[in-house]
């Protein structure tokens, strides 16, 4: 079952940002992981078998204080959101060309060679 977590570090600059989120995307399981909120001191993970109690523990171990905020089921929406609408397939037709048609008298001789 595919669950989302978001996980609140205290991060200090870019440097710690990019220890934790190395961190979360090294766990077994975890399919995406992005920054939120205003600040981006939150990390939004969502993954199949994710161990939440585990995620913190080593995000405190690696970058400091971390709280787990929320653990809930994926939504569908998000999976629909990655799937793109394909249009039906557009066929192409290429014409041959019609030969230019037109009416010419002849008042003379058919041929003038001999």
């Amino acid at each position: 079952m595919k669950q989302k977590m978001v996980v609140k570090v205290t991060m200090k600059g870019e440097k710690s940002r990019s220890k934790a989120l190395k961190i979360v995307v090294g766990l077994s399981g975890v399919e995406s992981a992005s920054l939120k909120g205003d600040d981006k001191s939150q990390i939004e993970v969502t993954g199949d078998g994710v161990d939440a109690v585990k995620l913190t523990s080593l995000l405190r171990k690696g970058v400091g204080y971390a709280e787990l905020v929320s653990v809930s089921a994926a939504d569908k929406k998000d999976d629909k959101k990655d799937e793109t609408k394909l249009l039906p397939p557009f066929y192409y037709y290429q014409c041959q060309p019609v030969p230019p048609y037109g009416y010419v008298e002849n008042y003379g001789p058919s041929c003038s060679i001999l």
